[in-house]
């Protein structure tokens, strides 16, 4: 088979390129690609169980984009091109583009900033401006939240890193608050036991810190009771929701009630104030009815 076609190229200034450097040059830069991913896809494997997702993700990324640029620039000689010349000009370039694309290079940095500082990691619950949800990636240039209702939503990373973030799963334990409303009639001190011992009955309710349950008010309509409980976050809202039901039907069964709000209105008139003229006989007695009558 005659191969001398290869040897067909064109002269340039850092020598002779021809189709067989070109087709090298092809070669080794899908070998290497396919070997990033392979690398990649075994990196993903071994650090599953030893490491976060977030840092995974980042030494996966780093390690394949790392191969295919040392990849790239090492072999550009194969194709008739001065690798310290075309960083030479990459940065020349660069400036020009930074000053073109400020807000491409904001998020680029912040980025970089993102993964070294490390406020938020993959998985994480958080709330960024008006944006409530989980962390699904975060990247380079944007951030990945897929919200609690479903949506993906793309957050530019400079406005992820300049802004005040909220890590709902940041710390391991997290409080909850109720206010619980009884009757003036009831009595608050069996009302703070039972709900105590429906927390002490909790299996994830933690005891340091400790729960709290007090008398916080005395209101109009109601004697308000304070409930305060700490829970791992992971378990936060089962927690949460469950103690407000059982803490209702314990009440119930025990004769504590939840008051509804209630008003006494009290009407009087004064017959001296209305001309004669302008009260005829039935509306006098039907307005005299009214004195002294109390509406609850």
């Amino acid at each position: 088979m005659n191969l001398a076609f290869l040897d067909l190229g064109l002269s340039t200034s850092n020598g002779n390129v021809t189709l067989g450097s070109v087709l090298e040059f092809i070669l080794i830069l899908s070998f290497s690609t396919l070997l990033a991913k392979i690398l990649s896809l075994y990196l993903r494997r071994s650090l599953k169980d030893r490491v976060s997702k977030d840092i995974r993700e980042t030494v996966i990324k780093l390690l394949y984009y790392g191969i295919l640029t040392i990849v790239f620039f090492s072999n550009l000689p194969l194709i008739g091109i001065n690798p310290s010349g075309l960083l030479l000009a990459g940065g020349v370039a660069g400036i020009v583009l930074g000053f073109a694309s400020q807000n491409i290079v904001g998020n680029l940095v912040s980025g970089v900033f993102l993964m070294a500082e490390r406020p938020i990691k993959i998985g994480d619950q958080v709330q960024i401006n008006d944006v409530s949800g989980y962390v699904t990636d975060i990247r380079i240039i944007s951030t990945l939240i897929r919200t609690y209702d479903g949506l993906l939503v793309r957050i530019p990373n400079q406005q992820v890193f300049t802004t005040n973030i909220t890590n709902i799963v940041g710390h391991p334990v997290r409080r909850f608050e109720y206010t619980i409303r009884i009757r003036y009639s009831d009595d608050a001190n069996a009302a703070i036991f039972l709900i105590k011992d429906l927390i002490d009955k909790e299996p994830f309710a933690l005891l340091n810190p400790s729960p709290s349950v007090f008398v916080n008010d005395l209101a109009d309509s109601s004697v308000n009771i304070t409930v305060r409980i700490w829970a791992p976050v992971n378990e936060w809202f089962g927690i949460k929701t469950r103690i407000l039901w059982n803490i209702k039907q314990s009440l119930e069964e025990n004769g504590i009630e939840i008051p509804l709000p209630q008003r006494i209105v009290r009407i009087q008139t004064d017959a001296k104030k209305i001309p004669e003229e302008l009260m005829p006989e039935k509306e006098i007695e039907s307005v005299l009815n009214y004195e002294d009558r109390v509406l609850a």
